[in-house]
């Protein structure tokens, strides 16, 4: 019950969603990648650690072998190959991280942005019709998908 996955979401085999430690929401039309990670973001007070709920937006794109620590990711964002999302990050709206990107902590990725390198840094700007490349891209996944049964 701490995970809520919204329609027509799909999570491929070997991922982790650790809703043991608090809430994770992912939007509609999300795709989360075989083996990747996603938890929620934690600060640490004196007397322990505190987790904070995860939000994930709708036509959300994260791709294999990431580790996503977030403390929110916005909607129509593509997260690329071997990423690591840094504890408490802001990834918003529309935008890309690369592959093989590592952001550190508390990093605030701005709308209709690319990061990439280790640390992530600004490397480009998106379009303006990012938010309907990244529907297409969502909703063609979804519909082109076959589960392991039916293969």
């Amino acid at each position: 019950q701490n995970i809520v996955l919204n329609g027509k979401t799909i999570v491929m085999n070997d991922c982790i969603i650790r809703g043991d430690l608090a809430n994770v929401r992912v939007g509609r039309h999300c795709v989360v990648k075989s083996r990747s990670v996603i938890r929620p973001p934690f600060k640490k007070f004196s007397k322990g650690v505190a987790f904070f709920p995860l939000h994930i937006g709708d036509h959300v794109f994260i791709e294999e072998d990431c580790v996503v620590n977030a403390a929110q990711i916005g909607s129509y964002v593509h997260i690329g190959k071997n990423c690591v999302i840094g504890r408490r990050c802001v990834l918003k709206d529309c935008c890309r991280i690369l592959d093989n990107t590592v952001l550190p902590p508390e990093t605030v990725v701005p709308p209709f942005t690319v990061f990439s390198g280790c640390p992530g840094l600004f490397s480009g700007e998106l379009p303006e019709c990012t938010q309907e490349l990244m529907i297409d891209v969502t909703k063609s996944y979804y519909q082109k998908f076959l589960p392991l049964t039916q293969i």
